[in-house]
């Protein structure tokens, strides 16, 4: 049954304008809502919306071979405002799509303000929102107003939300040497949703550990803002903190030796032991127990790679320790990124738990339109997990394993996107080759997983046309 009453899309940036954008253009009234200038930010310098206050790389424009690269295209074919400015303002970046951000900026705050279905005003959003505000896209990003997050917390419960990322590097599953790698739980213990075989262990000897300690102590470090910095807590220092307190300390913590036996060597204790434990459902992705870090990420893959299994390990997602707000999405949210507390709440962009420019304006496209099909009577659907698109929402809203089947911690992170994230895909050897593996295999899969993606996207966004029709 379609309304008369207008979508309330709170927050200016990327996720916001593509909500409002993606609702407007279906035909919704919209109302968007940002709080600038009327109240400053630490990273903002304008009053434009989607102003990018970081970097101004949306990273591979490659469709055939990145995963954000697919994201790209699979935005481009569903309408995206964001995608259109960013492709005006392109500059040579190589295989990146890098933008010129303030003509970026200008584009899309001027689509937006001249938009007929789109109305726009200045000033916070105090608390909740209003009750009488019946369809709502909250997409406030990291930055997120106190006010605005102690009220989503009051609502949700005291771990609903979090406020600084304590990120463990997390490795395709494919790139790990299952020859040096083993499976084992400590003590060989199940747990609620184990088998006793839960965790991948890399064993090293007493050099390799010294080594590796020796490679934490000397890396550099990433340097905070003010605005950026965290607290450290006991439970989630970073490795190389750990590291200056004790050459042994790793040794004592995430990097103990104890419980676990190598089928290889088994009269042969490990000097210590590091653990990657599943990140997601499909098994692809595997994260590295306690290795949250503020290294610096061109150092990290290399020193990573010192252990031993792990010598030529891909990262779907570095580490990093850093302040931004987000919610435990896969506890608070349903399917239709719907808050399960209040459901005529919405949520998009970073918030959501996912990691960068583009990633949170997919989820901004996303929540746009299931938001437009409420306002105007038609039916409600995700694209599917075999999209980019598919992929982060079922990442976000229940792809994820949380930690609580090991340990009793939470773990959901923000992500960026990437294959892992996708269902796998089988390729087909070429007629004629007897070996085939290495980078025209990997290329091969991954020209499938894109391949698929665009399909399937193309079905999904022709839905959507027939529904609002």
């Amino acid at each position: 049954m379609s309304t008369s009453e207008p979508i309330h899309v709170i927050g200016g940036g990327l996720a916001g304008s593509e909500a409002a954008w993606q609702a407007a253009e279906a035909g919704a009234k919209v109302v968007l809502h940002e709080m600038r200038p009327v109240l400053k930010t630490d990273a903002h310098q304008t009053d434009n919306f989607a102003e990018l206050v970081c970097s101004n790389s949306f990273r591979s424009d490659d469709h055939q071979h990145n995963a954000v690269g697919v994201l790209h295209e699979e935005m481009r074919r569903c309408g995206s405002l964001i995608m259109r400015a960013a492709d005006r303002h392109a500059l040579p970046a190589g295989g990146a799509l890098a933008v010129d951000r303030d003509p970026f900026a200008e584009t899309v705050t001027a689509a937006i303000r001249n938009h007929p279905n789109i109305t726009i005003e200045r000033g916070e959003v105090v608390g909740l929102p209003p009750a009488e505000w019946r369809n709502v896209v909250v997409a406030t990003g990291p930055l997120t107003s106190p006010s605005l997050a102690e009220a989503i917390r009051d609502l949700t419960g005291e771990d609903s939300l979090a406020f600084f990322d304590a990120i463990a590097p997390v490795l395709h599953a494919d790139s790990i040497d299952m020859d040096i790698a083993w499976k084992q739980s400590r003590y060989d213990k199940p747990g609620p949703a184990g088998t006793g075989a839960d965790y991948l262990n890399c064993p090293l000897n007493e050099q390799e550990y010294n080594n590796f300690i020796d490679a934490l102590l000397s890396a550099e470090l990433h340097q905070f803002k003010d605005w950026e910095k965290v607290p450290y807590f006991d439970g989630c220092l970073p490795i190389e903190v750990m590291a200056e307190r004790g050459r042994e300390t790793l040794r004592f913590g995430p990097m103990k030796p104890v419980g676990l036996t190598n089928p290889r060597d088994p009269e042969t204790k490990p000097y210590a032991i590091v653990q990657l434990r599943q990140d997601n459902a499909l098994g692809t992705l595997w994260n590295m127990v306690g290795f949250q870090t503020k290294m610096r990420y061109g150092i990290q893959a290399e020193i990573f790679r010192m252990i031993p299994g792990l010598q030529n390990a891909q990262f779907a997602r570095l580490g990093g320790l850093h302040r931004n707000t987000f919610l435990n999405s896969p506890k608070v949210l349903d399917r239709d990124l719907r808050l399960k507390a209040d459901p005529r709440l919405r949520f998009a962009g970073q918030v959501t738990g996912v990691e960068g420019y583009v990633e949170s304006a997919a989820i901004g496209l996303i929540t746009g339109r299931m938001a437009a099909a409420d306002a105007l009577g038609t039916a409600v659907i995700t694209p599917p997990p075999t999209t980019a698109m598919g992929a982060l929402v079922n990442h976000i809203t229940g792809g994820h394993l949380e930690a609580e089947a090991y340990s009793g911690a939470r773990s959901f992170q923000p992500m960026n996107v990437n294959f892992g994230l996708f269902p796998p895909v089988t390729v087909t050897k070429p007629e004629g080759v007897t070996r085939w593996r290495g980078p025209d295999k990997a290329m091969a899969k991954k020209r499938a997983f894109s391949e698929r993606a665009l399909s399937d996207i193309m079905s999904w966004a022709a839905m959507r046309q027939v529904e609002a029709a």
